[in-house]
């Protein structure tokens, strides 16, 4: 795609992958995702904000050249991770005139992973400005946004903020702002659950900090912009403060039948009682929906067959993921089947230590679900209401 115009002398010089699939061999990308970087021509120096993932450097290399770039003076990097500034040694060999501008902490994640010479850096401190002559960037420092090194850079006089993976979502367009609002606030929703959300306290602090500041455009590093600004941060601080809702989301697996017999009647009862249920098929779920199901679910309920003394695999990495990713639920509980045995509930119980949940007394049968153990499964559908109902959600 070529460099397009953002506003006089600012420019879009990143690249769309629409094929990718798989982000750090583990988040799926059903949508593709891009690498925004952004250039910044000020009356006396030229600024260049984050690159691309290595990969796409042509990309950026063309579009700089189709702007007849001949030197750059700072390439700001807000971030050290690999799709931003993973192309930092060819674009300061491109561009050797040019300071790497990083934070702090930046600098040495940076030198190590990259192995870039340690004078070619200036680094800035937080609030710090640089002056590019008619323009300045401020630099903010936000760190565990998602890494500790991260940084916002905001161009004081346009009011714009370019955040870096703060504000982003996976979403190959051709679009440059946000054009679809509903299909923009499902895919941030994901990338939250699935990138910032470990770190939700963290990001109530930083949400804090940029308050104060007003933004005419907010420019992630992945996905469309924002040029109605309030429409992304009002998600966020949602996200981030609000309490969760009256959900209940279910992710489950079944070998043999029994455990989705009683996940049906989980769901059946629940939904009788006012409650709303997010199902998942662990065989087959992609597990980034699974992760925005449970930004505003208030419990989760884990069902699972006993294999080999213990929960099935499945089961495992979804208490693994809901650990991972610390989101506010409340409550929590088990339901599942087993032939002989095992110690099923004591292994899931101890996966999820991240969970400052209550646990609802599990329902773990011996075979298929019999009249006792369907009752038993009422019993906890009206507890998960119940106490839904004294929390005050909605």
């Amino acid at each position: 795609m070529k460099p397009r115009e953002l506003k006089k002398d600012i420019y879009c010089v990143g690249a769309v992958d629409w094929d990718r699939r798989l982000f750090d061999s583990l988040i799926p990308l059903p949508d593709g995702t891009s690498y925004n970087s952004y250039l910044i021509k000020g009356t006396q120096k030229t600024a260049l904000i984050d690159t691309v993932n290595p990969p796409m450097k042509d990309v950026l290399f063309n579009n700089l050249d189709q702007l007849g770039i001949k030197k750059i003076d700072y390439v700001i990097f807000n971030h050290a991770e690999p799709d931003h500034s993973g192309s930092i040694r060819e674009v300061l060999a491109k561009y050797p005139e040019a300071k790497a501008v990083c934070s702090d902490k930046c600098k040495p994640i940076l030198i190590d992973r990259f192995m870039v010479a340690e004078d070619r850096f200036q680094v800035v401190g937080d609030k710090e400005t640089l002056s590019l002559g008619d323009r300045t960037l401020e630099f903010i420092y936000a760190p565990w946004v998602h890494w500790p090194e991260t940084m916002l850079t905001y161009l004081q006089e346009d009011k714009v903020l370019f955040p870096c993976d703060l504000f982003g979502s996976h979403i190959a367009t051709t679009d440059m702002f946000v054009r679809d609002a509903g299909v923009e606030y499902e895919a941030a929703k994901r990338y939250w659950a699935e990138i910032m959300m470990p770190f939700r306290l963290q990001i109530q602090k930083n949400l804090d900090k940029i308050k104060d500041y007003k933004f005419n455009i907010i420019a992630p590093s992945h996905g469309p912009m924002h040029d109605k600004p309030e429409f992304i941060i009002n998600a966020y601080r949602s996200w981030a403060f609000d309490e969760p809702g009256n959900i209940v989301v279910i992710p489950y697996v079944s070998m043999h039948g029994s455990t989705r017999r009683m996940v049906t009647r989980l769901v059946e009862t629940l939904t009788r009682l006012g409650v709303t249920v997010k199902q998942f098929d662990l065989a087959d779920s992609d597990i980034g929906k699974l992760a925005g199901a449970l930004v505003d679910a208030a419990t989760v309920v884990i069902g699972t067959p006993t294999v080999l003394t213990g929960p099935h695999p499945a089961a495992a990495y979804a208490a693994f993921l809901a650990n991972a990713i610390k989101p506010k639920v409340k409550f929590a509980s088990i339901i599942g089947s087993y032939g002989w045995g095992g110690r099923t509930v004591e292994v899931v119980a101890g996966m999820i230590p991240n969970l400052k949940v209550e646990i609802i007394p599990p329902v773990i049968i011996k075979g298929y679900p019999k009249e006792a153990d369907i009752q038993a499964l009422d019993t906890l559908a009206e507890t998960i209401a119940a106490k839904h109902k004294q929390a005050g959600l909605k």
